[in-house]
């Protein structure tokens, strides 16, 4: 008889948001309603699925908030480029905070949402919304686009994102959903660490065409620049100025086998935050939130304290 496996998550009702940015939003939200507030950012190409682990696991203490975010399942899927820039996507994260009731939070990233939660953070802090902030395998945009034009590996590794953006590559979406984009540029296959039921409900999502290019919008509305392997670029003004840094208390949490982000991308974070927690999880690939939840865990658990 197979051991019960802990990826084995029950499935979360979904409440139905309209937010003032214009867009309605499906997320999870458990917890007692008077404690303290965990929201959680999934990445590409995934869904409130990401921190199914770490909301079964506080959920008793902490109030858990996980969006399907813009673009994703559910939600609202505007097809233009230009509804995905990441000013737009900051003020989903706090007009959802909005809708729920909520004023303070610690927000909770991975991926794609965590380089989200990275600029939350940064405006959260000004205004006294954000507490914490807590990452996991999502790099600094600013250390990140200096990784991109200066160390080969960085560059190397993040050479599918010219082939998401790559507008010669919608048909194959049009006609194989996200999977088609997602076999040629990476070469998806599952993680041992991943259900079957986790990746039927993956595969779902990725057949659904609006869904596919609004992931891939948000690649597509980024203004970080992907040299090509041969190019010689330079940095962007941006990444030659100094960048504000982020005072709030910051976990970091990096799984050193992640072939997108390599481990260089913490080198220098030190500089960027002023109180920084990092805790390297080896073994892991890049969807460490469920390849090595109890990592996660851990290291939330003794972080938020």
């Amino acid at each position: 008889m197979p051991d019960p496996t802990p990826n084995l998550v029950p499935d979360y009702d979904l409440v139905r948001h309209t937010l003032a940015t214009g867009v309605e939003i499906d997320a999870v939200d458990v917890g007692p309603r008077d404690a303290p507030v965990l929201l959680f950012l999934h990445g590409f190409p995934e869904s409130h699925r990401t921190w199914r682990h770490q909301i079964e696991h506080f959920k008793d203490r902490f109030r858990c908030i996980a969006p399907d975010q813009r673009g994703y399942r559910g939600s609202s899927k505007p097809q233009e480029v230009e509804a995905y820039t990441p000013d737009k996507l900051v003020a989903d994260v706090f007009a959802l905070a909005d809708a729920c009731g909520v004023d303070r939070f610690t927000v909770v990233g991975h991926d794609w949402g965590g380089a989200i939660a990275w600029a939350v953070a940064l405006a959260g802090q000004q205004n006294g919304r954000v507490e914490r902030l807590v990452i996991a395998n999502a790099p600094h945009p600013w250390l990140y686009q200096r990784a991109l034009i200066q160390r080969p590996q960085q560059r190397e590794s993040a050479q599918y994102i010219r082939a998401f953006r790559d507008r010669d590559n919608d048909a194959l979406v049009r006609e194989h959903g996200l999977v088609g984009i997602l076999a040629k540029a990476v070469k998806w296959e599952r993680s041992s660490a991943m259900p079957d039921e986790e990746r039927d409900r993956l595969l779902a999502d990725w057949k659904d065409r609006d869904a596919a290019f609004g992931m891939l919008n948000w690649y597509r509305a980024s203004s970080v620049h992907v040299p090509a392997m041969d190019e010689e670029a330079e940095l962007p003004e941006f990444a030659k100025r100094d960048f504000p840094k982020v005072t709030i208390p910051t976990l970091v949490v990096w799984a050193l086998d992640d072939l997108a982000l390599p481990p260089v991308n913490t080198e220098g974070m030190d500089q960027q935050v002023e109180d920084l927690t990092l805790v390297e999880v080896p073994g892991s690939g890049h969807f460490v939130p469920w390849e090595a939840p109890d990592k996660v865990i851990d290291a939330m658990e003794a972080f938020l304290g």
